[in-house]
Formats: C-alpha cells, sequence, structure tokens
C-alpha cells in the first residue's frame, strides 16, 4: 500500500540536500529568490551539512550525500525535503540507502529530472509516495512562475484531488542567466496522441533516469501504472524512441494503462509529427491513451505531481482531462 506522507503547514521546516548536483552551482541571486518564495509560503529552509560541497563533477562524494539524505529523514523536525536540483549521478546513493529509515519517517520528497531515480526507488522498495516537482532551484525563478505555484501548492498543502491544465505560455530559456530577458511562447495545449481513458497509479518522471533502474531492485512495477515521462534537451527524437523502446521491453509494461508525456524542449528538435510517428511506430501502445506536451520536464511551468499516488486520464480531442485524484 501506498504510504502518503503528511502535507504541508504554515511554519513548517524544509530541509534542502544536494542528491546530484551541488547548491554552489546556484547563483546568489536566484537563492535569494527561491529563499524568499519559501518565506512567502510560510516555511523555514535549512539546509543538509554537505550541500556546498562539489568536485569535478559538481557533486560531492557518496558518503555526504547518504548523511545529509538519512539526517534530513531521520529528524523530526524536518517535514519536507527538496533537491537542490538534477545532475547526473543520484543512482549512486541507492545502495547505500536505510530503507527501513525512510519508510519509518515518511516525509515530503520533492525534486525532478535526476531525482527520478531516488523517488521511483524509494516508491518500488517502501511505498512512500514522492514528488515530481520544482526543486530548491526552481524556486529561484523571477518572473512566471504563477503557474508552478499554483499546482505545487495544490499537491503539497492539500489532500484534495485537482485537475491539471494547460498552461497558458511557457518558456525554454536560460533564465538563470538572465531573469528578465524571458521569452513566453503561448501553448497551443496539450496533443491527443491516442484517444481512451484510464486510471492508475503514477511512476515515472525524467524517462532516461528511470531506465537506469532497469534490471535493479529499486525499478517499480508498472502493473496498474499511469506514466509521467519527459526527457531534457539532450534526448533527441531518436534517443526519445530507443528509451521508450527499452521501457516497453519491461515484463511488467503490459500492466500499463496509460501515458502523459511531457513537454520536449526546443533544442530537442522534437516536433508534434516525431512524436506521432514514434508512438505509432510501437504496436505496445496501440490501445493507450496517450497526452503529450504536458507542463512538466525541463521547460517552465511545470506541475507537481505524485509518484505513487493516482491519477485519471481522458484523452480525446478537445475534452481531455488529467486529475490527480490521490496524493
Amino acid at each position: 500500500m501506498p504510504i502518503f506522507p503528511k502535507k504541508l503547514e504554515t511554519g513548517d521546516l524544509i530541509r534542502v540536500i544536494a542528491p546530484s548536483q551541488s547548491l554552489s552551482i546556484i547563483a546568489s541571486g536566484s537563492r535569494s529568490v527561491a529563499d524568499r518564495r519559501f518565506g512567502e509560503m510560510g516555511l523555514n529552509l535549512t539546509f543538509g551539512k554537505h550541500v556546498d560541497e562539489s568536485d569535478l563533477f559538481y557533486s560531492s562524494s557518496i558518503e555526504a550525500r547518504i548523511k545529509d539524505f538519512h539526517e534530513a529523514f531521520n529528524d523530526e523536525t524536518v517535514k519536507a525535503i527538496f533537491a537542490v536540483i538534477g545532475g547526473f549521478n543520484a543512482n549512486q546513493l541507492l545502495r547505500y540507502i536505510d530503507w527501513e529509515l525512510l519508510k519509518q519517517n515518511p516525509k515530503i520528497f520533492c525534486g525532478y529530472s535526476d531525482t527520478t531515480a531516488l523517488q521511483n526507488a524509494l516508491f518500488a522498495k517502501t511505498g512512500l509516495v514522492t514528488y515530481s516537482g520544482p526543486a530548491y532551484s526552481t524556486f529561484g525563478q523571477e518572473l512566471y512562475f504563477d503557474y508552478t505555484s499554483e499546482y505545487f501548492k495544490k499537491c503539497i498543502f492539500s489532500n484534495d484531488s485537482f485537475e491539471i491544465n494547460p498552461s497558458e505560455k511557457w518558456t525554454d530559456d536560460r533564465w538563470w542567466e538572465n531573469q528578465l530577458d524571458r521569452n513566453p511562447i503561448t501553448n497551443s495545449g496539450w496533443l491527443v496522441a491516442h484517444e481512451g481513458e484510464a486510471e492508475g497509479t503514477i511512476l515515472g518522471g525524467n524517462l532516461c533516469t528511470l531506465n537506469l533502474l532497469q534490471g535493479t531492485e529499486y525499478f517499480p512495477d508498472l502493473n496498474d501504472s499511469i506514466l509521467f515521462l519527459e526527457d531534457d534537451e539532450v534526448s533527441k527524437s531518436v534517443d526519445f524512441d530507443r528509451d521508450l523502446q527499452s521501457l516497453i521491453h519491461q515484463p511488467s509494461f503490459t500492466g500499463v494503462r496509460g501515458f502523459v508525456i511531457g513537454r520536449f524542449q526546443k533544442t530537442s528538435n522534437m516536433t508534434d509529427e516525431m512524436l506521432a510517428n514514434i508512438i505509432a511506430s510501437k504496436k505496445e501502445l496501440s490501445n493507450l491513451p496517450i497526452i503529450a506536451n504536458v507542463d512538466f520536464g525541463h521547460t517552465s511551468p511545470m506541475i507537481t505531481f505524485p509518484i505513487g499516488g493516482t491519477a485519471h486520464l481522458r484523452a480525446k480531442k478537445d475534452n481531455s482531462l488529467l486529475k490527480i485524484l490521490k496524493h
């Protein structure tokens, strides 16, 4: 059975840790904005002891990251844990995690991208529901943050079910280099690749990171799931195609009930036509409801969704519905 952590309340203590890349890569200006945003929500920020350490990979030792990870879960005053940012090496921690400690101390764990490895492993090993959503660094955006903030609060501060609607505009710019030089793009809405309706357990996040868990004890059971999948700028159409195919080859894939695909970054050069062709080429997807260009992944803004929670998906031309039921 899924373990749902207690939702946040005003006055709660937050711990920021760096399971992947270090806080040292985040500019002071972005940190100031992030700190202010947490304060405006009535949350008190604390940081792991090793969060600023940085090596050749802009990360820290496995030992240092595990210490901060365990201390955050073990500290009863901490109500939620946020990853600083993504990166490339969170899966290094899996063999060293005290899963029973985490199971006995359930709390909110939020982040995206490389954090996907920890989140899906946590659900597979303990049943703890985690949250794919803004990392600490994401809160450092000065502009165009309202949509991200709205869905974060709906998912993290409340137990009520909620519907997800497309954003009015989205961005794919290096906002951390120039907070004021933003170029919002009008959102044309979701792409319905296959019509249908389904309900199931939410799994996924960053596709290439999820696939790192294949063949291990940390890979979640895909039966009765709705997969939320996205990838970043380095994932071209050919990369997404073979990464998706690899996921389809997993034994429990036959139990997947539907797909929700996050928006691709512009430099991936993925078009709606390319994505439709990739999906059409895979007979295993022919009977699954699938929507794409949803607001999560490496563009802004982003929704927050529960890995291990429950979603209802209706994919239908001009009448699609995506609703988070249990979170």
